[in-house]
């Protein structure tokens, strides 16, 4: 519930603090003189369109504070959410600026957060019903909207199965259309795959295969070079040749700097060094030497080498080709393959199971688009019957409205599911018109053709009450639903509202005497000119007692005559008579007054 509203720098609202409570609160003023800024600072706090336009001349930005006492669970989590503090538990403060350069900030709980969290409360704090919303309901898709908030239904689950079976349809039709574009595709894979595991590659084959291929292509040149040096440290074979190798020089060395082992240290340690440098000669020599032995020239190994390199480079070439061009590349496009080959399954098996999804979707989604269109049936002769009854209390006795619930066209083009078919939409199988007929010789007519303007205000508000009771928000603001109403009208309008705020906190915005006298709270925006800015400032303040009696004969005469405050004293007298008969007939009956 909305405890306390304060307007800073908004339209012609200076500063004003609207002091809320239960029931029923009426909010009446002259023509320009900010009532409807009041109703534009709630939308305001409550996450609307910010609009620089509307701030203040003259001021730096313009802000609504609002203070409210919650008791539902989820309101209390997504403050915290956002990280924001609720006082003493229970009450919420929420803050919403508007700069007059445009730019806007939200307050949360104390904390500053995105505007979109205002508007997440407000779908469960604040409902507000405008002139607009007139225009709005003669549209099919609020008609079908009202009738579900009536009956109770929720979309999520029929949402869900239509998008599943949507999901299902694309899949097997993308399937069947492509078909030989996928096939022509997993046969290349299929041929690729085949072709590497034939060949049968491994991790790095291509670069050992082209050094061997290169020690075979100089195999005399590297025998030559490895005996040469094979000889150099060991001598080569003829037994009676003089020893010039380095091995034979470095033992007669080793032999004469023996003889002299133990005279001095230095010579020792270089001693120890030649003994070293002799054995690394006659390892390298003999390494040499098994090199050279196992050079192999045979042409033939070297034509099966360079066959299969061929082999791999034009693996490479189809299917490694890329920044690294390699043959573990191949290799990690047969991986990549094989798992897009399993993707692009084209079977009949394939087919045949995505039709059976199909099916399976369109069989669940064609049985919750009958349960809804049962339920919407069922409900719209319950909700004709009920706007209907209000609208006998409205001055419109020969006046019945009656709801169709009629079958989606199947057409060309239509999507349809189940046998025999139905076209379904988002929101189900049904479309749904609300008709009015105004009197007993009046043919029934949509309401953006049969009703004028005050009739069709008239069936607005006698859905809103109707439709009231089925709206879990705690607050709902009307904002002049009762335009184009007089006389008798206007007084049961305010009956009714009356009568729905023993449900729901209700703020009305009117111009309506006979309305506001079934107010518990009056609040009154007086219309002042301030000389040096030369704009319009306005007082809102709560009335009572003679001032109250004062607004309303103002509002019956536009003057505050004599005879005008007793009709205005007698507006107050009947209506509170009509309030305590109504609890008085509640209690009596022992059940709450119908919203």
């Amino acid at each position: 519930m909305l405890e306390e509203l304060r307007i800073r720098g908004l339209g012609v609202i200076d500063d004003a603090v609207l002091p809320l409570g239960p029931g029923l609160t009426v909010v009446t003023g002259e023509t320009g003189a900010g009532k409807t800024m009041v109703v534009t600072g709630l939308l305001l706090l409550f996450g609307g369109r910010a609009d620089a336009a509307r701030v203040r001349i003259g001021a730096d930005q313009a802000s609504v504070d609002g203070r409210l006492e919650i008791a539902d669970d989820a309101v209390a989590n997504r403050v915290r959410d956002a990280g924001g503090e609720l006082d003493d538990g229970t009450a919420l403060v929420l803050r919403r600026t508007v700069s007059a350069a445009g730019r806007s900030r939200a307050y949360v709980g104390g904390v500053a957060a995105p505007v979109a969290v205002l508007g997440e409360l407000s779908e469960r704090l604040l409902a507000v019903h405008g002139q607009s919303d007139q225009l709005r309901m003669t549209r099919p898709a609020q008609q079908r909207g009202a009738l579900d908030r009536f009956v109770g239904i929720d979309l999520v689950e029929y949402s869900a199965a239509y998008e599943q079976w949507r999901a299902a349809s694309a899949a097997l039709a993308d399937r069947t259309s492509r078909m030989a574009e996928l096939r022509r595709e997993a046969d290349l894979l299929e041929h690729g795959l085949l072709e590497i595991e034939t060949a049968d590659p491994q991790p790095g084959e291509d670069v050992e295969l082209s050094a061997l291929a290169s020690r075979l292509a100089h195999a005399d040149a590297l025998r030559l070079a490895s005996g040469l040096a094979h000889d150099a440290l060991l001598g080569g074979d003829d037994p009676g040749a003089e020893a010039t190798d380095v091995v034979s020089l470095l033992s007669v060395v080793r032999r004469t700097l023996a003889q002299q082992e133990g005279d001095d240290a230095a010579l020792d340690a270089l001693t120890s060094r030649l003994v070293d440098l002799s054995t690394v000669a006659a390892d390298l020599g003999a390494e040499f030497g098994a090199y050279t032995d196992q050079l192999d020239a045979d042409p033939t190994r070297l034509a099966q080498i360079e066959e299969r390199r061929a082999v791999l480079a034009a693996l490479v070439r189809r299917y490694g080709d890329g920044p690294e061009p390699s043959i573990d590349a191949v290799i990690a496009w047969r991986a990549e393959a094989a798992t897009r080959l399993a993707e692009l399954d084209v079977s009949d098996e394939a087919i045949a199971e995505l039709e059976r999804r199909r099916e399976v979707a369109a069989a669940t989604l064609a049985r919750l688009a009958t349960d809804l269109t049962a339920r919407r049936s069922a409900g719209a002769a319950e909700l004709a019957a009920a706007v209907t009854e209000e609208l006998a209390g409205l001055a419109m006795p020969n006046a019945a409205v009656s709801v169709e619930v009629r079958p989606r066209s199947v057409s060309a083009g239509a999507e349809t599911v189940g046998s025999p078919p139905i076209a379904v939409g988002a929101s189900g199988a049904d479309e749904v018109e609300f008709l009015l007929r105004s009197h007993a010789e009046a043919p029934p007519l949509p309401l953006a053709k049969g009703a004028s303007g005050g009739e069709l205000s008239r069936v607005m508000l006698a859905l809103e009450v109707c439709l009231a009771g089925t709206d879990p928000v705690p607050t709902m603001i009307f904002d002049e639903v009762d335009a184009g109403v007089g006389g008798r009208a206007a007084v049961e309008v305010g009956r009714r509202l009356a009568r729905l705020s023993r449900a729901h906190q209700v703020v009305v915005v009117t111009h309506l005497p006979q309305v506001a006298a079934f107010a518990d709270r009056h609040i009154v925006v007086d219309k002042a000119t301030d000389a040096q800015a030369g704009v319009t400032a306005s007082d809102v303040h709560p009335v009572e007692g003679d001032e109250r009696v004062a607004e309303l004969a103002r509002m019956l005469a536009g003057t505050s005559t004599t005879a005008a405050r007793e009709h205005a004293a007698e507006l107050l007298s009947d209506a509170a008579d009509e309030r305590r008969n109504t609890v008085r007939t509640s209690a009596r009956k022992g059940t709450k007054t119908r919203a």
